[in-house]
């Protein structure tokens, strides 16, 4: 799917939800409408000679401050994608109550060509460029990961943010997604994929949403197929293999991929990809990958690319639920045909696990105190008095490994995720509550995006705009 084509998806989404909020024209035209896009050309001198790179940054709304959303590093990137993507930033966070307006970045690049040393001179000057109009700040504008960057790339950008403004106290909160011995915050990586385990998680609670999909029991044993073992694919699959009991048969990359009946390992198999630079030679292996998004599943993760499902395939999907954990997998088209039957859950609220640990790292970074530390001794010793009492008053013994598993206080790792988790559930919770009272919405995606749209227009009108 083109840039173009996903914009107008994302738009025709937009208009839907509109039109059953009745939302004035003069309001939905400043919420659709990006505020401002930059593209950006600049020069670096590699290999003995001077390289022209171009690179996007569009700001979709700044009902909120700062704006939030991350840089791709992607041969493909255009403008019409860069505005797509800032535009569902805006939505995702308005949905999960996130408190940022939404934007997004894009360089045009292929990491792969370069070298570490190269890529960091690219980025320092790509980061020089965006920070001299404001274009990340920790106040305004804060860019995280993507598509072909990660830890690495946003610790170049916060040290070349400091060089520029060395006594900005708020500096490390220019990004996120930063390692953690520059700040970050643990549970940042996993952070995507964790959203979408809480949030099939949350699905499994909702019997009308299960009844819809034609879907019985819990999560364990459900057959997953999953395209794209990237980071977020990754991570969503360890966990709901490892923690929930599912059974993910299938992954699909971009060399093939791999089928297994009785489940796969997915860090074995991450592993393999890391070795071979693709899942060919795993046992398992298929040459035609995509065959599989047809296979019968219960769940089905689309992780990686805009537009996997379209027209062209969609009237030959089985799988029973369809999580968008990558950003427009499913276009309007194919959308149209798939709601009939199926549930899909949404991109707009599926991956919002990113931009949800993103927040927490801000806040940390600002409060410039690590979560946990002030409490967790605290919560430690009273639950150990607590236990001690109940001891006394049972003259009974405790098993010692159990009653060091409560001992435990809570770490960051651990509010990270149960802030997280408690981001997810609110979220589902208010989208499925919307569809099933509402006549004139049809599917979950339509609600999330109502309820997005209603927050947003209310801040506008807030404003007196």
């Amino acid at each position: 799917m083109s840039g173009k084509d996903f914009l107008e998806s994302v738009d025709k989404v937009f208009e839907n939800a509109a039109g059953v909020l009745k939302l004035p024209d003069y309001i939905a035209k400043q919420i659709k409408s990006p505020n401002s896009t930059y593209k950006l050309n600049f020069g670096v001198k590699i290999r003995n000679r001077l390289f022209t790179f171009t690179g996007f940054r569009c700001v979709h709304s700044e009902h909120l401050e700062p704006v939030k959303g991350g840089i791709r590093y992607a041969i493909h990137a255009d403008q019409s994608e860069v505005e797509a993507l800032a535009a569902l930033m805006t939505y995702k966070c308005a949905l999960v109550d996130i408190p940022f307006g939404g934007s997004k970045g894009a360089l045009i690049i292929d990491p792969n060509m370069y070298k570490p040393d190269e890529l960091e001179k690219i980025t320092r000057r790509f980061a020089q460029e965006l920070i001299k109009r404001d274009l990340i700040n920790p106040s305004q504008n804060v860019p995280a990961p993507d598509m072909g960057t990660g830890e690495r790339e946003m610790a170049w950008i916060v040290d070349e943010y400091r060089k520029l403004n060395p006594i900005d106290i708020n500096g490390f909160a220019c990004v996120t997604g930063k390692p953690i011995n520059k700040h970050g915050i643990r549970g940042r990586v996993e952070a995507t994929g964790r959203g979408v385990q809480y949030a099939i998680r949350e699905f499994f609670r909702h019997e009308k949403d299960k009844k819809i999909a034609n879907i019985k029991g819990g999560l364990e044993g459900k057959t997953i197929v999953v395209q794209g073992l990237g980071n977020v694919g990754y991570h969503a699959a360890k966990f709901l293999s490892k923690e929930d009991g599912a059974n993910v048969i299938a992954v699909i990359e971009r060399d093939g991929a791999v089928y297994q009946k009785k489940g796969i390992d997915i860090d074995k198999l991450k592993k393999h990809i890391a070795s071979n630079g693709g899942v060919k030679g795993y046992k398992g292996y298929l040459n035609n990958g995509n065959e599989l998004l047809k296979h019968e599943c219960d769940i089905l993760i689309p992780a990686a690319l805009e537009g996997v499902i379209n027209k062209s395939n969609a009237k030959k999907i089985m799988a029973k639920v369809i999580v968008e954990a990558a950003n427009g997998p499913i276009s309007y088209e194919a959308d149209t045909i798939l709601r009939a039957n199926k549930v899909i859950i949404p991109d707009l609220y599926a991956n919002a696990g990113g931009v949800t640990v993103s927040y927490f790292e801000w806040v940390k970074n600002l409060a410039r105190i690590r979560f946990g530390r002030l409490h967790k001794r605290e919560e430690e010793n009273k639950i150990e008095k607590l236990l001690g009492a109940l001891e006394k008053v049972t003259s009974t013994s405790i098993n010692i490994n159990y009653k060091k598993s409560l001992l435990k206080g809570s770490d960051e790792i651990d509010l990270v995720r149960s802030g997280l988790d408690d981001t997810m559930r609110q979220a589902y919770t208010d989208m499925s509550y919307k569809w099933h009272s509402s006549n004139k919405i049809k599917d979950l995606r339509t609600s999330a995006m109502c309820i997005a749209l209603k927050k947003i227009a209310l801040s506008y009108q807030t404003l007196g705009m």
